[in-house]
């Protein structure tokens, strides 16, 4: 959950999410860092009365020139094809759960349990209870064990949305008649919100996505209080 005057991305709650911070901070040394170097010579050719003839006209920084850009490339272009692969990765889910976005709300069915599935909704300002986050609450929670593999199929019944938990470094776009899916591991117990990402009609800031991690066996616990009221 972001915090008020947050600087930087919400901590980590999976492994994914860990390697997508990794990266963001080694990107942004590297734009840091070409940024000052920029801003150097900028100010070194204003200011000086007079400029060096080896930064005007000389073979040797244009081999610098070109030869440096290519080699930062690289560096940035390894690790994020990496994470883009792992992003991809869905390895013996212990979990399977489709999530289905509609004209707005989302609905989620446990595939490996018969008649789990139930819809959420956001809870509206005035139902509010003391403690719940405004426009963020729902009324039922996306409940998951902690570590372990969890996949998920997203997809929508009307129109383009995005479920996305920042937290878990999740987003993945429901299209109609279309399956996609993506996979996660809490790595802790935890809350995690997150929002629909695509801008998908007149209350597209109004479902909300919750995603609680517990232990395995509170999540055996709920998943079977949810199959007695079914």
């Amino acid at each position: 959950m972001a915090s008020p005057s947050q600087l930087g991305l919400q901590d980590a709650a999976s492994p994914l999410m860990e390697e997508l911070i990794h990266f963001h901070d080694h990107a942004l040394m590297i734009i840091t860092l070409i940024s000052a170097f920029v801003l150097y010579i900028l100010v070194v050719m204003v200011t000086a009365k007079t400029t060096d003839k080896f930064i005007l006209d000389s073979q040797e920084v244009e081999i610098i020139w070109t030869i440096l850009p290519a080699v930062i490339l690289v560096l940035i272009a390894l690790p994020s094809l990496r994470i883009l692969y792992l992003l991809d990765e869905v390895n013996d889910p212990h979990l399977t759960i489709k999530a289905m976005g509609h004209q707005w709300y989302w609905s989620y069915e446990y595939t490996d349990y018969e008649d789990l599935g139930f819809d959420a909704y956001m809870i509206p300002t005035q139902d509010l209870t003391p403690g719940q986050f405004r426009l963020l609450e729902t009324d039922h929670r996306m409940v998951v064990p902690v570590e372990s593999p969890i996949r998920m199929l997203v997809s929508a019944e009307d129109v383009l949305h995005s479920w996305a938990v920042p937290a878990l470094g999740i987003k993945m776009d429901a299209v109609p008649g279309r399956l996609n899916q993506v996979a996660f591991t809490a790595s802790r117990p935890g809350v995690y919100f997150g929002q629909c990402s695509e801008i998908c009609g007149a209350n597209h800031s109004f479902m909300p996505i919750v995603v609680e991690a517990v232990p395995l066996e509170h999540f055996e616990k709920w998943s079977s209080l949810m199959l007695e009221d079914a």
